[in-house]
């Protein structure tokens, strides 16, 4: 089994920052790409950022240049440090993670249960 568990999220007011957490546990072999997506209730589940094994992240043109995406390949964790925070970012925030459970598994899609960020004053 896999898991994996968010954490980070809350209130704050517009221009502040957070920062989530998304570690990753169980039986993984390897993980490759991990991802943010946030949804809005009544609303499609959005894109917000990537990073690739190897570091490389990628962003929604919403958030490019509020928001950094980092991992911590040993601990296999990803992180998302938002900055300059608006009312329009107020989601959950769910994180996801492409993982090889052992060397013969093929890679599976996981999605942890969502954090809560608000933006209000």
């Amino acid at each position: 089994q896999v898991q994996l568990v968010e954490s980070g999220g809350g209130l704050v007011q517009p221009g502040g920052s957070l920062r989530l957490s998304c570690a990753a546990s169980g039986r993984i072999f390897s993980i490759n790409t991990m991802a943010w997506y946030r949804q809005v209730l009544g609303k499609q589940r959005e894109y917000v950022a990537s990073i690739t094994s190897g570091g490389s992240a990628n962003y929604a043109d919403s958030v490019q240049g509020r928001f950094t995406m980092s991992r911590d390949n040993a601990k296999n964790t990803a992180f998302l440090q938002m900055n300059s925070l608006k009312p329009e970012d107020t989601a959950i925030y769910y994180c996801n993670a492409v993982i090889k459970s052992n060397v013969l598994a093929g890679w599976r899609d996981y999605w942890g249960q969502g954090t809560q960020v608000t933006i209000s004053s």
